[in-house]
């Protein structure tokens, strides 16, 4: 017989592990890097009833870019779709929330114009795509990133 080391939690821990975030993926490719995967910001560790709809969004959607844009390769940028839209791609250059409920996304689309996707986040459908980078760009811009660092320096990713 083996020996299985028991834990009791208090109910106080079980109310607390029952509303904190969880992820599940599972993908065909079992080599497939998933959002879960390694360590995650310390913001997404946080309960998220301590969070606006839109905090919650914002700090989710930017785990979700970093580990897209950790699949593109040198020649490819993360873009961003909207699901059943004809808007197009906008490569994305910025992030937002404003609370309580709403999401921002900054950047630029195809023909070169600078964009502004303003989201409510009961009607949140991205799609990430891989766009090819700027021609006189020598590397592309990764800003997941940039982005993610801000969720692990700071506990309130509003600042």
């Amino acid at each position: 017989m083996s020996k299985t080391k028991m834990s009791i939690d208090t109910s106080a821990e079980l109310m607390e592990n029952d509303i904190l975030p969880k992820i599940k993926e599972v993908h065909t490719d079992p080599d497939m890097q998933c959002a879960s995967s390694g360590d995650l910001p310390s913001a997404l560790t946080e309960p998220a009833s301590q969070k606006s709809p839109a905090q919650w969004a914002y700090e989710r959607i930017i785990m979700y870019i970093q580990n897209f844009e950790k699949q593109l390769d040198n020649d490819h940028e993360v873009g961003l779709g909207l699901a059943g839209s004809n808007a197009g791609v906008i490569r994305i250059e910025g992030l937002g929330f404003y609370d309580p409920d709403i999401i921002t996304y900054y950047g630029v689309n195809e023909a070169g114009a600078k964009t502004q996707l303003i989201q409510h986040v009961s009607q949140l459908n991205v799609t990430l795509i891989a766009s090819p980078k700027h021609i006189d760009q020598p590397e592309p811009k990764r800003i997941g990133f940039r982005l993610a660092e801000g969720l692990d320096r700071d506990p309130d990713a509003t600042t």
